[in-house]
Parts: C-alpha cells; structure tokens; sequence
C-alpha cells in the first residue's frame, strides 16, 4: 500500500503547504515561442499534470537574458513583456490545486550563438579554444550583469504568482560551470577554491533571497557529482555546498541524481539522499529526482531522507501519476510510446520529437 507520506500535504518553513510530495521536475521541451512567450501548448502540458495531481509544478529551464539561451523555443523570465504568459501559468496552476515554481537560469557556454546572436561565455575558456561557439572567459560586468539578471527573473516570477523559483546550478550550465573544477579555471575571487568556484551560486542565491518575500519560495538544482553535462562535480564539495545555500536562505534543494537508486561513486555505500538530508537543517525540504517510476520507489526514497520526489519521464507517460499512486495495484504506463498516445498526455509534437532523443521512449 502506498504510504501515507507520499500523498501528505508537504509544509515548507515560511508556511506554504503543497498538497503533496509528488512534483513535477523541469524538462525541456521546446515548445514555447521563439520570443520566449508563454505557448498555448506549454500551458496545456503543465496543466494536464496538476489536474492529474501532482502537488508541485516546474516549468521548463526559462533563461534569464537574451545572451543565456539554451535551445530552440525555450520559455524566458528576462523581459517583463513575459510577464502576462507567466501568469497565466502561475494562474492555471493555483486553480487547479498545484503549487508552481519557474526553474530560471543562464545556458552559459551552453549558449550558442544562433540563438544568441553572440558569443558564449562562461567561467573561462576551453583549453584550445576553436570556432564561433568557443565561449569567452567572463568579465566581472558580465557576472555582476547575471547575478542581476537571475534576480530580476525571480521578481517577475513572482510578480506574475509563481510559488517560487528553482535556480539550475545543475546539467552543466552556467552555474554549474562555474562550480566546476574542470571548466572553471579562473584565477580571481571566482576561481580555485570551492568557496571561490561556488561564489556566483551563492551570490546568486542570494540576490534572489534578498529581492523577494519570504512567502516566495526560492530552491537550487544540484548535480552532486559528475555526470554527462556535468564534470567537475564531487560529492563532498556538494554537500558542503549544499549546507551553504541553506545558510543562504533557500527553502528546498532539489539533488538530479540522474539514476536515484545508485549509490555514489565516491561513497559506494552511503545512498545521496541520506547523505544530503544529513547535510540540511530539517525545516530545508530535499527534493530527489532520477528515473523514479513507481510509488514504491518513491516511498523508498522518502524512506532514506527525501521530503519529496520529482517525477521527468514518468510524468511524461502518466500525466496522473499521483492521482493513481494511492491504487497499490496500479502500475505505471512506461515506454515506448506513439505520437498519438504523447498527444493524448498534452505534449505538441515538437516535445513528441524531442523526446526521440531519448532512446526507446517514442514508438516508430
């Protein structure tokens, strides 16, 4: 039977409840305009999910400058000419029950320029640095320009009646670059160490803390160690990472695990979510995500620490995940998929493509 935890409303510290543990994570999609304005099929994807149940839903990565793009058709915070489409997300989510968060950041050297119209930046640059999308170590302008851009995004989500913001220091982009031991080779104040490497995470943080209420939920995506988009990463760094930024405000902390039922490489028998639930004060909530499929385990992973569960691929498939996940005899619907049927589940046929990437999931 599934435990009773998992569908309990979950209570963040500034007196938010969502009315459950079960959230929707972030996922890029390419469905919104080129503009970065809100599509009719974006908010028909995101709704499907919070009439479906889930207690907490993110919007796609939505990038907080012109220059921070990451991919085509990508939702934006960076102009508050987006303002009316985010509340009409914000809005659609409230109504039918759900708490809404907009993830927000800056694609960094993952930025490129046909989409930009100009050079990428980042930390620093690539060792042999070549061609046009080759990024530019960044200036000290540019990343007081991007602390200020990351704020000025979360006071528009906020302004337009999200719950709150997630801020991506995960997947390899600009945040996670600059933590990276490995693609930040800078030697200022921003560069070395880990206190150093971590500054523009935590100045970040907050300048967002700082420029909203504490009604507004402000959170950070973690990769806690190296992964395909992500190198440089290590998990004792991550934690004590992870303990800074609450004590830099945040209220939740959301670790991509990519796989959430290995160990780490570096503690081979020591699970992440206990490690990191071990490295945050009880009233910060941890937020686990990671080919996560059924209410089984999800109940395993609130068993080792996690307050909640965020559901990618599986929420793609079973739009109603947590409306089901009380029936213990209910097994979720899992790839592959037809078009027809990821029509049916609320995604354009953009999303029905991009999803091809992922190998196996969309039946030919």
């Amino acid at each position: 039977m599934t435990d009773r935890r998992l569908l309990s409303p979950l209570p963040f510290r500034n007196g938010a409840r969502a009315r459950n543990r079960v959230w929707l994570a972030p996922m890029t999609n390419s469905q919104s305009h080129e503009d970065g304005s809100l599509s009719d099929e974006e908010l028909q994807w995101l709704a499907l999910r919070a009439e479906g149940g889930f207690g907490v839903i993110e919007t796609c990565a939505a990038h907080v400058a012109l220059d921070g793009k990451g991919w085509t058709g990508e939702l934006g915070v960076f102009d508050d000419a987006l303002i009316p489409g985010l509340t009409r997300v914000a809005a659609a989510m409230r109504e039918r029950g759900a708490m809404s968060l907009a993830q927000i950041f800056h694609g960094g050297a993952r930025a490129p320029s046909e989409l930009t119209g100009t050079r990428p930046w980042s930390a620093s640059e690539p060792p042999e640095p070549h061609g046009v999308d080759a990024a530019r170590a960044a200036t000290l302008e540019d990343i007081a320009r991007v602390i200020a851009e990351f704020r000025d995004g979360a006071v528009r989500a906020h302004q337009a009646g999200f719950d709150g913001v997630e801020l991506h220091g995960a997947h390899g982009y600009l945040l996670c670059q600059f933590l990276s031991r490995v693609e930040n080779r800078r030697d200022d104040h921003y560069g070395g160490s880990l206190e150093a490497r971590a500054r523009l995470m935590r100045e970040v943080t907050r300048a967002v803390r700082e420029a909203v209420p504490s009604s507004f939920l402000v959170g950070v995506r973690l990769s806690p160690e190296d992964f395909s988009h992500a190198k440089g990463l290590d998990l004792d760094e991550s934690l004590t990472l992870a303990k800074w930024l609450c004590d830099d405000g945040i209220d939740f902390l959301h670790i991509s695990l990519w796989k959430a039922f290995n160990n780490t490489r570096k503690r081979p028998d020591e699970h992440p979510v206990a490690l990191f639930r071990a490295a945050c004060p009880a009233e910060v909530q941890l937020v686990v995500a990671g080919s996560i499929w059924t209410p089984a385990e999800a109940e395993s992973l609130l068993a080792k620490g996690a307050d909640a569960i965020a559901l990618g691929r599986a929420a793609i498939a079973n739009p109603d995940w947590p409306a089901r996940a009380a029936d213990p005899a209910w097994e979720p619907r899992r790839p592959p998929l037809s078009l027809e049927e990821l029509r049916a589940r609320g995604l354009s046929d953009v999303f029905a493509g991009y999803m091809r990437y992922w190998k196996g999931f969309v039946a030919d």
